[in-house]
């Protein structure tokens, strides 16, 4: 197949009609040269699909072998960079290794998976070369996703460590929204590299995102946020708080208001963490409450509202918040809420404007989906279509109230419409799926 029909299937598939101009000139530069390459851009302007799709192209779909590294600073970007190149359908396989989980059970993944592309935090992709789960020797390529950040949290001597041990090294590319400052030795970019600079000095956020100012009659701004909500009604919206105590109590607080929300923060369990995340990526709570974390590397699409309860500390951390909306073509609102003491930062460009919230209903609006947990997976044969095949006979769906479907090795996740949970949980109570019985119940 073409170079051309190949990305164009990818497209396809991906339901999306063109790349952008930053993706355009990347793939030129990853595969019309044989030189390192940095990636400048905005946060949301789709950097994981400028470098993967030249570079599955440039992979060996035959060999058994590593190829790739991608080095990310968290275990969300790992994640979701490996479930970005497996929706693609492009033949190239990968994994996720990251902390927070046992590196034996990731050793067998990698046994069984053989990937070409391993995604992952420097300190476990380190722990894998070393205990040689991962051979050093067939990897060409390496990515640096999130430069900037990576440097931020201390990661230089695992990243040091990581590019000396890997002998046959040829390319690298790195990529970051932020200007950074100058790349250290240790990364041996090659002097005929290309840098691909795509964040304009002058607009600091999209101008898709129109920025309000909400005042707090009490210091305590919990009503004020209660009642901004309300005013949103079921439109997808993140709270951003700078420390994981605030986030806990605000979401406790919106949960006894009646909303349906997310938590998520650094603290939680990795389980935790996805379990949050993809309650709120399928549209089964309409609220993400969080720190900083949900401020990078997540890549959910449709995001209409930021809200900053307490103010962004950094104008980088700000425009990081900001960029979790309007993404692609879509257009966002951000809005910072303010007690009598507090101001908008000297770093926000641009027209902020008064916003009063005004609430059609004083009850929370329900998300439209819920998600249901099913305790089997790849490993047990199980597939998409038969979840969708099983939660139609047994559970008495049709094909248009279920949405998305995610199955990993040992289990799956659901969203299917509101309305219909209790019916779906009484019909498949004790009900088979592919001749195996298992466990079928609402995620919280």
């Amino acid at each position: 197949m073409k170079s051309g029909e190949f990305i164009q299937k990818i497209l396809t598939k991906l339901r999306i009609t063109e790349l952008n101009e930053m993706q355009q000139h990347a793939a030129e530069a990853i595969t019309g040269s044989d030189g390192d390459v940095v990636l400048l851009s905005p946060t949301g302007s789709g950097k994981t699909l400028a470098y993967l799709l030249p570079l599955v192209q440039l992979l060996d779909s035959t060999s058994d072998a590593v190829q790739a590294l991608v080095i990310t600073p968290g275990r969300e970007l790992a994640l979701q960079s490996h479930q970005v190149l497996q929706s693609m359908g492009c033949g190239i396989r990968s994994t996720a290794c990251y902390g927070g989980r046992a590196a034996m059970d990731e050793h067998k993944v990698l046994k069984e998976v053989r990937p070409q592309i391993v995604f992952g935090t420097p300190g476990r992709l380190n722990d894998h070369l070393d205990k040689e789960n991962i051979s050093r020797y067939g990897i060409r390529w390496l990515i640096i996703d999130e430069f900037d950040k990576c440097l931020e949290m201390g990661f230089q001597a695992e990243m040091q460590k990581l590019i000396k041990s890997l002998p046959g090294l040829q390319r690298r590319i790195l990529l970051s929204a932020t200007n950074t400052e100058q790349i250290p030795q240790f990364v041996n970019m090659s002097k005929k590299g290309t840098l691909i600079d795509f964040l304009s000095e002058e607009e600091q956020t999209s101008e898709r995102v129109t920025l309000y100012e909400v005042h707090s009659p009490q210091k305590d701004k919990l009503d004020t946020l209660r009642q901004l909500l309300l005013s949103f009604g079921d439109e997808s919206s993140i709270v951003f708080l700078n420390y994981r105590e605030s986030v806990e109590r605000v979401n406790s607080y919106l949960v006894e208001q009646g909303f349906t929300t997310s938590c998520f923060h650094g603290g939680l369990e990795q389980r935790q963490r996805e379990d949050q995340l993809y309650r709120f990526s399928n549209g089964s709570a309409n609220v993400l409450v969080s720190t900083d974390l949900a401020s990078r590397g997540l890549d959910i699409p449709n995001i209409q509202n930021i809200v900053h309860y307490h103010l962004p500390e950094s104008q980088e951390g700000y425009i990081h918040r900001v960029g979790r909306t309007a993404r692609w073509d879509a257009t966002g609102r951000s809005f910072f809420i303010l007690n009598s003491e507090e101001h908008i930062p000297n770093y926000v460009e641009g027209n902020v404007e008064s916003y009063e919230p005004v609430a059609n209903s004083q009850e929370p609006t329900a998300p439209k989906n819920v998600t249901l947990y099913i305790g089997k997976g790849k490993k047990d044969k199980i597939s998409r279509g038969d979840i969708v095949g099983f939660l139609c006979k047994n559970g008495g769906l049709k094909a248009d109230e279920i949405g998305r479907i995610d199955v990993k090795d040992r289990y799956a996740y659901v969203a299917i419409r509101r309305e219909k949970l209790k019916q779906t949980l009484h019909l498949v109570q004790g009900q088979k799926i592919k001749g195996i019985k298992t466990i079928v119940e609402e995620v919280r």
